[in-house]
């Protein structure tokens, strides 16, 4: 599901009129509003593209749990922060890769360290990514 979600994802945002304008307004808001873009309705589109992309995320969450909670979401939320980060904020295939390498990352610890320091393990590389390479794995230098 996710690498069809990034695949498309990756085409509407190269080859269509509205993911070039998203590309727009990320990068500069004043020029893309100058070149015409209409910038409301583009960070519109943009954050509901999000809230769809959250709220399948959220369904295939929920989907291996029994009972729900007001915090089920929390560690997982802050952990595909986490892998948005190390694969580079603002690259998709960055952040699928930080994604798989941070489930690999967490497996192994549990399996051969130890369950209870995981998620102290995944931050710990996170840190370390960052102040080895601050853009992330695959993100782009400024």
């Amino acid at each position: 599901v996710c690498l069809v979600i990034m695949v498309v994802l990756i085409w509407f945002v190269n080859n269509t009129s509205a993911g070039h304008a998203m590309l727009a307004v990320s990068e500069d808001r004043g020029a893309a509003q100058l070149m015409g873009v209409n910038v409301n309705a583009t960070i519109s589109l943009t954050f509901a593209i999000g809230s769809a992309l959250a709220a399948v995320a959220g369904a295939l969450l929920c989907s291996s749990y029994p009972t729900l909670q007001p915090t089920t979401g929390a560690m997982p939320g802050i952990k595909a922060f986490v892998a948005a980060v190390f694969g580079g904020i603002g690259s998709i295939p960055g952040a699928f890769l930080g994604g798989i390498l941070l489930g690999v990352i967490e497996n192994l610890s549990k399996a051969y360290i130890s369950t209870q320091l995981s998620d102290a393990i995944v931050f710990l590389v996170l840190i370390v990514v960052l102040l080895v390479k601050p853009t992330g794995l695959l993100g782009k230098k400024v």
